[in-house]
């Protein structure tokens, strides 16, 4: 089973380093240290965590969608022609572009500092993962209370 430091692990989430803290001891979840007395968390619970406080797939009015991947952020860019508008929002610590037309991006007021959500439904999602340069395995499981 994956380990992840607090710091992996928070930045993963999207969250601080703080407040992942918070939620292993809300939910009383084992910790274990490296050799290095290093705090680590199982990946699973990590994940656990990350998708019961996930956002629902609705937008603020209440609408539902399929589509489940939203990122919220803000515009950085538009680039438009006549036809055509480049669309770059940030997301946290991703980078979403959109292509759409010019008069799409006008209608929803799109500019840089604008706040929107991208709204992502693909048939193709590339999955990548690269191996850790040093697995981090535990020395021992410690109970936080």
């Amino acid at each position: 089973m994956p380990h992840l430091r607090i710091s992996e692990a928070a930045a993963l989430a999207g969250v601080s380093d703080d407040t992942l803290r918070r939620w292993i001891e809300a939910e009383g979840i084992a910790t274990a240290r490296d050799a290095a007395g290093r705090a680590l968390v199982a990946g699973q619970d990590v994940a656990r965590l990350a998708r019961e406080r996930s956002r629902l797939a609705h937008d603020a009015s209440g609408v539902a969608r399929s589509a489940r991947n939203q990122f919220v952020g803000i515009v950085t860019a538009v680039t438009s022609d006549a036809v055509m508008s480049q669309v770059e929002l940030q997301c946290g610590p991703n980078r979403v572009v959109s292509l759409m037309s010019t008069e799409a991006a006008r209608e929803l007021g799109l500019e840089p500092g604008t706040v929107a959500t991208a709204i992502v439904k693909a048939t193709t999602v590339i999955v990548e993962r690269t191996e850790p340069t040093e697995r981090t395995e535990p020395t021992k499981r410690t109970e936080r209370t």
